[in-house]
């Protein structure tokens, strides 16, 4: 850690103890049996970490290895970027690639083979896996052969990353050249717990950081260690620099392009316009047309996501929201404000975000929440789904609701409401309210279980009351 200023150095690297040991695992398994050679299709969401961790991967093995990132180019510039990348990497015997450019991916990978060594495991990285093929369709194909006849033959390890999460998941699939030669690796943001013990955060505190850093470990990195989270932004919203400001439209950008209606749509999902005919209120400006064919990219790109009520009955109502939370921060936030930072008016925006961080905050951490819930084993028997339940007129809207399966339930096992606040406990007020939701809960009846998630603390009886140390307990 810097001692001049609280912040870690640039070469940190924080948490994925898990990850580290699941490719220590596979790159053990390299060289084994009668396939030796062993391929992972990385997966996860852009600026979560991936490529840093296949990096501190190899670092650590101290392994020969390439590592070749595509860049959206023409195929031609590709191949010259990936010959060059083998030129200058770490493999032993690279001088196939010394006299010749090749000129289709078959080629390259044909060469690449002649330089991995036969006899020690090495690594070879292909980044952006998405972008080759779109480029070039064959490429699975391609790579599917030589993967066959080369690779699965020889002891490597290949790491296959990429961010664009349905065609990676895609990849994988039946009816797909490289079916079955790969194993799935999904690469999540730092979960809650991970954020706290980065950071040195109590419980609390560490579901704020979650909310706004979403587990990017780029955020967290620059995190002062201990830091509150307004110390934390006090620092980062002067920087146009940081990566607070800058992940967002990194993300963003590399998924759709400005004159994208898909960014209007998100920017309007984001600033809490949760129904299709807000969302359509919101973007009068494009056709109804162009707004449903963005709400579907976005659905497919995992960017948002569906809600619908958990009940015992079906429910036309239906919710959109952002998946990560750190883009549930930045665009109600950054990203209409970019300007004020760029003329040094960072303060502008930090005063607006301390004006509506309350607010905020109480619908930002619900989701949280829930996926908290559905970690812990305390719940009542037969729970196996977490959700909420609204109606148009949102009488009732209840935060938590537990159920034994979803989307429609035999059983309601469990209700809840969050209260999120730092100074004021779940209350007698908090409890009636509750108990009226209750009875017009279809499914509940008077001997449903009530819960409590409180920030504060719980003043009264007769709910379970589940605490932050709880909730960041089950990420562990």
């Amino acid at each position: 850690m810097d001692e001049t200023n609280g912040r870690r150095g640039v070469e940190s690297f924080i948490g994925r103890t898990r990850e580290l040991a699941a490719l220590r695992r596979t790159l053990d398994k390299t060289g084994r049996g009668g396939r030796p050679g062993r391929a992972l299709l990385v997966r996860g969401r852009r600026r979560v970490g991936k490529s840093r961790l296949a990096e501190e991967f190899i670092k650590q093995t101290g392994l020969p290895h390439v590592y070749y990132t595509a860049s959206g180019q023409t195929l031609s510039s590709e191949l010259r970027t990936f010959t060059e990348e083998v030129r200058a990497s770490s493999l032993p015997d690279v001088t196939a690639f010394e006299d010749k450019q090749p000129d289709s991916w078959h080629d390259a990978l044909t060469l690449l083979a002649r330089a991995i060594p036969q006899d020690s495991p090495s690594i070879v990285v292909i980044d952006e896996l998405p972008y080759l093929i779109k480029i070039d369709p064959s490429f699975e194909g391609v790579l599917q052969k030589l993967f066959d006849k080369e690779f699965s033959r020889q002891p490597v390890l290949l790491l296959l990353i990429g961010s664009d999460l349905s065609m990676m998941e895609a990849i994988n699939s039946y009816d797909r050249p490289f079916y079955q030669r790969a194993a799935d690796f999904v690469i999540n943001p730092l979960t809650p717990y991970d954020v706290g013990q980065a950071l040195g955060l109590p419980p609390a505190e560490a579901f704020d950081a979650h909310l706004v850093s979403g587990g990017l470990p780029m955020i967290c990195e620059e995190w002062p260690e201990g830091g509150s989270l307004w110390d934390y932004l006090e620092q980062a919203i002067e920087d146009p620099l940081s990566a607070l400001i800058v992940s967002g439209e990194r993300a963003l950008g590399a998924e759709f392009p400005p004159e994208a209606m898909a960014r209007q749509v998100l920017g309007a999902v984001g600033s809490g316009q949760r129904t299709h005919a807000n969302i359509a209120a919101a973007t009068q400006d494009i056709s109804r047309a162009s707004m449903n064919r963005a709400l579907q990219l976005l659905l497919e790109k995992r960017v948002i996501a569906v809600e619908r009520p958990l009940s015992t009955r079906p429910s036309r109502e239906t919710r959109y929201h952002v998946v990560d939370s750190h883009l549930r921060f930045w665009i109600p936030f950054i990203s209409t404000r970019l300007t004020d930072i760029e003329r040094g008016r960072g303060d502008k925006i930090l005063e607006r975000i301390r004006q509506s961080w309350t607010s905020w905050r109480g619908m930002a951490v619900e989701p949280l929440i829930r996926e908290s819930l559905r970690r812990m084993d305390e719940l009542p028997p037969a729970t196996g789904a977490i959700g909420g339940y609204w109606t148009r007129t949102n009488d009732p809207e209840i935060d938590l609701v537990g159920a034994d399966r979803e989307p429609i339930a035999k059983r309601i096992t469990m209700l809840g409401s969050v209260k999120w606040l730092e100074n004021r406990p779940f209350d007698d007020h908090d409890l009636r309210e509750l108990i009226v939701h209750q009875s017009k809960m279809p499914g509940a009846d008077t001997s449903t279980p009530l819960y409590a998630v409180s920030r504060a603390g719980c003043s009264v009886q007769g709910v379970r009351h589940v605490t932050p140390e709880e909730l960041l307990d089950v990420w562990r």
